[in-house]
């Protein structure tokens, strides 16, 4: 659930099965590094479309990013982006399946959607897992200096420090001053 003033994040998996590639991934544990509230639930958009549809619309006043990671023919994504209209960013991880290692029938799913429907993929696999929180938390500290941050703090501890971020603390000094 989604505590009052948080950011919050809903990630849906197509099965069960994709969780250890979750787990290992380290999606949870960089949104939790971040201060980002997440939920995890399995719901296939091919299986279950009445209750990924339930789902999306009962979350539409609390989850501010959608992460929808899935393998094979991946709609997940697509069809979490067509129950909200468009309106809540939702980002796609295509994962491997047994028949496509390389995820690509998953990546094709999720990058050709239609005029005015996006999904955001920024990655496949455990790489587009991390991207995936990483871009959930750049969405979110557009309107939140404390979302932002924590993850200019994120990407100086695990990447080159960012120069926007050195500009942006002190952009936030001088308005503060």
């Amino acid at each position: 659930m989604k505590e009052l003033g948080r950011p919050f994040v809903a990630i849906v998996l197509g099965s069960e099965s994709d969780r250890k590639i979750v787990d290992e991934s380290g999606l949870t544990d960089t949104l939790d590094v971040m201060g980002i509230g997440w939920e995890m639930s399995y719901i296939s958009a091919h299986r279950n479309s009445e209750a990924l549809m339930g789902y999306v619309l009962a979350g539409s006043a609390t989850v501010d990013v959608f992460i929808a990671a899935a393998g094979m023919s991946a709609a997940l994504p697509g069809a979490i982006t067509a129950i909200c209209g468009g309106i809540t960013p939702v980002i796609g991880v295509p994962l491997p399946s047994t028949e496509f290692p390389d995820c690509q029938d998953a990546m094709l799913s999720m990058l050709r959607m239609p005029p005015g429907m996006p999904v955001i993929v920024p990655g496949i696999g455990k790489s587009g897992l991390k991207n995936a929180a990483i871009a959930a938390a750049q969405i979110l500290a557009i309107g939140s200096n404390d979302t932002a941050g924590k993850l200019c703090g994120y990407m100086d501890n695990t990447a080159k420090p960012a120069q926007q971020c050195v500009e942006r603390s002190r952009a936030e000094e001088e308005v503060q001053a």
